[in-house]
Order: C-alpha cells, then sequence, then structure tokens
C-alpha cells in the first residue's frame, strides 16, 4: 500500500497474511489464509444489517442531506433509497457480486452502473459525496478506487468509506478466526496509517480516520463461535440463530470494551475531502 516491504504474518489458528512493515497494512492470499467457513460474499444477517444502515445514514447526513450522492458497491439499494427518500439524487456502481434484488424505486430513478468504481468515467465530477460501505476491503486496485472516487466529487464535495480495521485488536484476538475473515472476498485490511496514505496519494485533503463505535456490533460473537466451533457454514456463522442471540445479547458488553479500548472496535471510517 506505502511501497515498502512486507512480511508473512502468522495469526493464531495457522492464518498467514502479509503485512507491510512500515503502515501495518494486511493483504489476504485464500491459499494461506482461507475463508473455511462461507461460500458467499454476503453472510450478515438482515436485522442487524438494517440497524447498521441506519446508524451509518445518520452519519452521512449529520451534516444535512447532500443534493447528489453516489454510492460505490451499492448492493439492493437500500442506501441509496434512503437518500432519494430526502430529496438526493442518486447515483452508484456495483459489480452484482452479491447477486440481490436492487430496490425498484432506485433502479428507476437512480443512475445506476454495473462494474468497478474505476469504470465510471462518464459522469461529470459533480457528486457532492460519494461513499462506500465495507467495499475496499474487496478491490483489487484501492488507489484505482480512490482516484475514481476523487474525480466524481465537486471541489469540495465529500468522501466516507467504512472498512474492516487490520490494526484492530480482534486480529490479534481471534486470529484466523475473527470473524471479517469469514468473506472469501475479502482481499485487504486497512490499518488507519495506511488509509489514511492511501487517501493522501489519491489526492484527497482534510483526512480522517476514525475508529467507529457502533458499527459492525456481531464481530466479537462471531468470531468466538468461529474460534470455539469451527466447522462447515455455508451461509456464515451469523445463519445460526444461537449465535444470533449471542451477538445480540453481548452488546452492551461490546460497547463498553470499545469505550474503554478504541482499538477493540472492527471498523474504520474514512472522512476527506476534495481540494
Amino acid at each position: 500500500m506505502c511501497g515498502s516491504a512486507v512480511r508473512g504474518l502468522a495469526l493464531r489458528g495457522g492464518c498467514v497474511v502479509d503485512a507491510c512493515e512500515r503502515c501495518g497494512h494486511l493483504e489476504r492470499d485464500l491459499q494461506r489464509c482461507p475463508a473455511d467457513h462461507r461460500d458467499l460474499a454476503y453472510g450478515g444477517e438482515p436485522t442487524l444489517d438494517r440497524i447498521r444502515l441506519d446508524l451509518t445514514y445518520r452519519e452521512l447526513v449529520r451534516d444535512g442531506v447532500p443534493g447528489r450522492v453516489f454510492e460505490v458497491g451499492f448492493g439492493a439499494g437500500s442506501m441509496l433509497r434512503r437518500f432519494l427518500d430526502d430529496g438526493a439524487e442518486v447515483a452508484g456502481v456495483d459489480p452484482d457480486q452479491l447477486g440481490v434484488d436492487v430496490d425498484e424505486v432506485v433502479r428507476a430513478r437512480g443512475d445506476l452502473r454495473t462494474g468497478g468504481i474505476e469504470d465510471v468515467r462518464d459522469l461529470p465530477g459533480e457528486q457532492d459525496l460519494v461513499y462506500g460501505i465495507h467495499v475496499l476491503e474487496h478491490v483489487a486496485d484501492p488507489h484505482a478506487a480512490l482516484r475514481s472516487s476523487l474525480e466524481l466529487l465537486r471541489p469540495g464535495g465529500r468522501a466516507s468509506f467504512l472498512t474492516p480495521a487490520g490494526d484492530s485488536s480482534g486480529v490479534e484476538r481471534y486470529g484466523a478466526a475473527w470473524w471479517m475473515l469469514e468473506d472469501p472476498t475479502h482481499i485487504r485490511f486497512f490499518t488507519a496509517d495506511s488509509l489514511a496514505r492511501a487517501a493522501a496519494a489519491a489526492g484527497f485533503v482534510d483526512i480522517k480516520v476514525r475508529r467507529l463505535l457502533l458499527d459492525s456490533l456481531s464481530v466479537d460473537a462471531a468470531s468466538l463461535a468461529r474460534a470455539v466451533r469451527p466447522g462447515d457454514r455455508p451461509r456464515g456463522v451469523l445463519g445460526s440463530r444461537p449465535v444470533l442471540a449471542a451477538a445480540l445479547a453481548s452488546v452492551p458488553l461490546v460497547l463498553g470494551q470499545r469505550l474503554l479500548s478504541p482499538r477493540s472496535r472492527p471498523t474504520l471510517q474514512l472522512l476527506a475531502r476534495r481540494p
């Protein structure tokens, strides 16, 4: 990510990832660090996902609803529908990785593209907000993705990206059982340092990287379940009702831990602006 040397880093449970010696960025090869338990890219739980989207939307509109928004990896269009209902013009790109049905209103009224963000070349740079929710960990060339995102923004427009924290304490605590490794399409994990460096290299200014308190509240319970009972779960560990119940019950404990130790928070948020 920053051009420095990398070394193999052995995680608990036999998983080996490549770690940058300077910025700590992690890259993952499925041969040396397999997903093991999940066949699909999506392994979340609908109720938890709705809660996550609600919290994320509140964050994105904290300073008001932008006039034009572009989502990188819009999935079913749930977040774009929220913006649309609040009066924004919406657009987005998605490789159709999840194979889900897109909201019909978003499909009819939004400017939706199929592919990667680096393939969007004919949209003028006039977006007020470009954002992506857990998408940068999937892309082969994050530099190209961030540069393309910058070019879509108007001068002064802002970007917001959420991505798993490769420097969170969960990586050390759970090792190969860390829930973020269950997705076979998670090929990289940013640190706060590597994410800031990538944004600066793309041309962004006013760069901030935050560790989110309320995102991915089920990670600890899901990781513990993977550690205690390894096995084949094609739908993912959160497809189990007991694991889901444990995740919900553990929320107060998880929040307490995250307040005391910010490094236990498993999600980074990049906030930046086009000059």
